[in-house]
């Protein structure tokens, strides 16, 4: 049976060929039981106008428009060469509910006027009982064989209403469908932006700690091999350190691609600034740093800020704090919050680099700092010092921002 319905959906001019033809079988079994008492012009105008309404039944659905007109028509001939209604007749009524259907509107509309006033020239130029009939008796047969054309062009015009719903709800889901996948890809955009700030904080923090020891071993290779050595052992160390995260941060990008071995490394928190400040320590740059508060587990995007903030920020010093220069790091914990301020006593950077982001498209890591300050709703501050140095102040929320 599905077989046979999918045949009918996929071959629609070929079912309307097969009834057309089956109307016309009927109508000549009609013509020829009613020859009898026909004139000879309403004989030889019969059979063209039911070969004509067969044809609209056959056509109806590749040329709606067309075949009503054609049907239109073929009415008036009936009424101009007095062929009475016929089995043929049941075609106009095919081609309302067509054009109701799928039809143009100006078609639709035309369909529903003929509708209208078919029945009602057909009682006047064919009495229903004869001429004597009372004209009470013609409308109230007119309005009768009004009735099917009417629900006809009614029917074909809801299931036009319910086919623009249902094309509405499509058109829908498929606009809903492109919008997820925009914003999909804003999502990818986003993360690898995140990514692209992973990698400077990482690039730029352990490179240069690398120099500034590979500077230092250079400088006491001849007069101090202990020390030189233990520069080499610090660069190898953080060489693999910055490999270990730029793999992990590299392999979210990675799609479809066979996964490495090994395992990454965690996301830095709140309870690894000490090494990091030990690791500057290690380079020769003085950094004080001091808790304050009672320490507790802290949200992970609100831990992984505060240490990218003081990884930057001590680097930052590094490169622009001149070769004297000394820092202190202080965390307070706070009732609602994590609190941050990283100073130093050097001559600090340049202005361009840390207003606005950087005007010149230098001071990238400011702009990381104040977007990653941004994603979790918090506040920074960072600017010169009243007595030298630069200064930058964050207060981090538990709860990001609403």
């Amino acid at each position: 049976m599905q077989r046979l319905y999918d045949f009918i959906r996929r071959h629609p001019t070929g079912v309307d060929c097969f009834w057309a033809v089956f109307l016309l079988g009927l109508s000549g079994v009609s013509i020829v039981a009613g020859h009898a008492g026909r004139t000879s012009t309403e004989r030889i105008a019969t059979v063209p106008i039911v070969i004509g309404l067969c044809l609209v039944v056959a056509l109806r659905r590749r040329a709606p428009e067309k075949m009503l007109l054609l049907a239109g028509a073929l009415g008036v001939a009936q009424l101009v060469f007095g062929v009475a209604p016929n089995v043929a007749n049941f075609a106009m009524l095919l081609i309302t509910f067509t054009v109701a259907t799928v039809g143009e509107r100006w078609a639709s509309r035309l369909a529903l006027v003929c509708s209208l006033s078919a029945a009602g020239l057909s009682q006047l130029r064919w009495p229903q009982n004869g001429p004597e009939s009372s004209w009470p008796q013609q409308v109230f047969v007119g309005m009768v064989m009004t009735v099917p054309f009417v629900l006809a062009w009614v029917l074909g015009d809801s299931m036009r209403t319910r086919r623009a719903y249902f094309s509405q709800l499509e058109e829908r889901a498929a606009r809903l469908e492109r919008e997820r996948e925009a914003q999909s890809k804003v999502a990818v955009a986003a993360e690898r932006a995140r990514i692209a700030r992973e990698l400077h904080d990482v690039v730029a923090h352990n490179v240069s700690v690398m120099v500034v020891q590979a500077d230092g071993a250079a400088y006491v290779m001849d007069a101090a091999p202990d020390q030189a050595r233990q520069a080499l052992e610090t660069i190898s160390s953080t060489g693999r350190q910055a490999l270990a995260e730029m793999r992990r941060l590299l392999g979210v990008l990675r799609t479809g691609d066979t996964k490495e071995s090994g395992e990454y490394v965690p996301q830095p928190d709140v309870e690894q600034i000490e090494d990091l400040v030990e690791q500057v320590r290690q380079t020769g740059l003085v950094v004080d740093f001091k808790v304050e508060g009672t320490p507790r587990p802290l949200p992970s995007g609100v831990e992984l800020t505060a240490y990218r903030i003081v990884q930057e920020a001590l680097t930052n010093t590094r490169k622009h704090g001149g070769p004297d220069a000394g820092a202190s790091v202080r965390l307070v914990y706070f009732d609602d919050g994590l609190g941050l301020l990283v100073e130093d006593d050097g001559r600090g950077a340049a202005h361009e680099l840390y207003e606005d982001g950087g005007a010149d498209g230098a001071g990238h890591g400011m702009i990381g700092m104040r977007e990653r300050v941004g994603m979790v709703g918090g506040t920074l501050d960072a600017g010169p010092r009243p007595g030298g140095g630069f200064r930058i102040s964050a207060l981090l929320p538990l709860k990001p921002a609403q």
